[in-house]
């Protein structure tokens, strides 16, 4: 997904790189969880969740197709937590999880997993970061000794700090400073945000990287890995009973802490256009990107503009590829993408051009497209495919349980139930043409606008 380029939401190679309410019992929410609509998604009435006395809630899908699990810890904290002179510490800690606990050796965590037939992945975004655990349901105990212990007893020993601190360094300049791309839409989302913290980098500025301090990280990890500000999902060959069991034994010990500070910062609306032009050596071809200010997750706008954003730079037919790539011939590539985080993020849409093409004729082409569609709307065959393509998303993640778990997390996240998850066909299907149409006459402005273009320039 452009996604993880464009907030530098960093999906990582395999690393190798107050007291709470009382529990909730499993028979009360496993009936919740039966109600409409998710009894259209087989299996789905069978969602239990437990909460922790310390606050932690564990979302629990037995799926019994295979004897294999799939665990997913959100984690509340992104780029969106940070502040300048700590950003890029929600991804640090994306690697430094898995350096070692007061009891475990670094290296032993990926070791211990893998010899149970386990294997693990972690994300940070601007808003969550989420760990990956995969692994038969023999390796049950083990896996949740794993993550309670890392939970509460991560180690700080100041050469592996160091050294992982070079690691994320090293990152950066692969993903960001090296890489054209890279270095335009981190521009892009500095200059998109004046206000909100979404205008830093997930990956984190250079000068901070270098330059945490041991105590700010130590604090970090006290306020955000806690496990009141985490959800655990657990998907597979599992009973609620024994899950429940294995989390009173292992993670209900850990305290909780006090809830992080809210972020209460607003984006100001955007009063004008905003251009920026990067320019870069090393590069072969220039690339347009265009960015608005869009609705958050929980909005009711935002589905229409994913809908209509699809439509403009999502697969061969989309109306931007079939403009630029196709009939124009000034464009290599183009695509599209809409953030889905906590707060109001932004909707995307990119072309690749042709060594030696014309940024300001690209720009003229998607600017009479967005007209186009703000004015007439979407054609019918446009909407039914795009409601084809969103069902037949929905129900690929429908059908094994790690895409089970990622749909019940961002739900559950995003916004605000993970019941919602099972409205979203129903709420595809309801999107008409004038949804999009008005979306795209309210969003798809210029002066709700950033507009980046990457330039080549000559090596001396």
């Amino acid at each position: 997904m452009l996604a993880a380029a464009l907030a530098i939401a960093l999906a990582s190679p395999l690393h190798a790189a107050g007291p709470a309410a009382p529990p909730a019992t499993p028979a009360a929410t496993g009936a919740a969880a039966a109600a409409e609509p998710g009894a259209v998604v087989p299996g789905a009435a069978d969602i239990v969740v437990h909460t922790l006395g310390n606050g932690m809630k564990i979302v629990i899908w037995p799926d019994h197709d295979i004897p294999n699990v799939a665990m997913y810890t959100w984690y509340r904290v992104g780029g969106r937590n940070e502040y300048p002179g700590i950003t890029g510490m929600a991804h640090y800690f994306e690697h430094m999880m898995f350096n070692g606990t007061k009891t475990r050796a670094p290296g032993e965590f990926d070791r211990t997993m893998e010899a149970a037939g386990g294997a693990n992945n972690a994300y940070t975004s601007n808003d969550v970061t989420v760990y990956q655990d995969w692994f038969p349901r023999s390796a049950l105990e083990t896996i949740f000794e794993l993550e309670g212990d890392r939970m509460a007893n991560l180690d700080f020993d100041p050469e592996v700090v160091e050294s992982e601190r070079g690691v994320v360094y090293s990152e950066r300049r692969t993903r960001v400073d090296d890489d054209g791309f890279g270095t335009l839409i981190e521009q892009m989302q500095a200059t998109a945000f004046v206000a909100h913290p979404y205008q830093f980098p997930v990956i984190g500025w250079p000068s901070d990287i270098e330059n945490w301090k041991l105590e700010d990280l130590r604090d970090f990890y006290r306020t955000y890995y806690a496990p009141n500000n985490a959800t655990m999902f657990v998907v597979g060959d599992v009973t609620p009973e024994e899950i429940i069991a294995l989390a009173e034994k292992y993670i209900a010990p850990i305290p909780a802490q006090a809830p992080p500070e809210p972020i209460t910062t607003v984006e100001p609306a955007q009063a004008g256009e905003r251009r920026i032009v990067v320019r870069k050596e090393g590069i072969q071809a220039p690339l347009l990107a265009m960015a608005w200010h869009a609705p958050a997750a929980t909005e009711d706008d935002w589905l229409a503009l994913q809908v209509l954003l699809g439509l403009l730079g999502d697969g061969d037919s989309s109306r931007l590829h079939q403009r630029l790539v196709e009939r124009d011939a000034i464009a290599v590539a183009t695509g599209s993408d809409l953030d889905r985080g906590f707060d109001p993020g932004l909707g995307w849409v990119y072309a690749i051009l042709p060594p030696g093409g014309d940024p300001a004729a690209v720009e003229r082409a998607v600017d009479e497209e967005i007209a186009r569609i703000a004015s007439e709307g979407p054609t019918a065959a446009e909407l039914e495919k795009a409601r084809k393509a969103a069902r037949a998303g929905f129900w690929r993640g429908m059908q094994t349980i790690s895409g089970k778990a990622q749909a019940l997390g961002s739900y559950e996240t995003f916004h605000g139930d993970w019941r919602k998850l099972f409205e979203a066909p129903a709420q595809f299907d309801a999107i008409t043409a004038e949804d999009v149409k008005r979306v795209a006459a309210r969003v798809l402005v210029a002066d709700n606008r950033t507009l980046g273009t990457l330039v080549p320039t000559a090596e001396e």
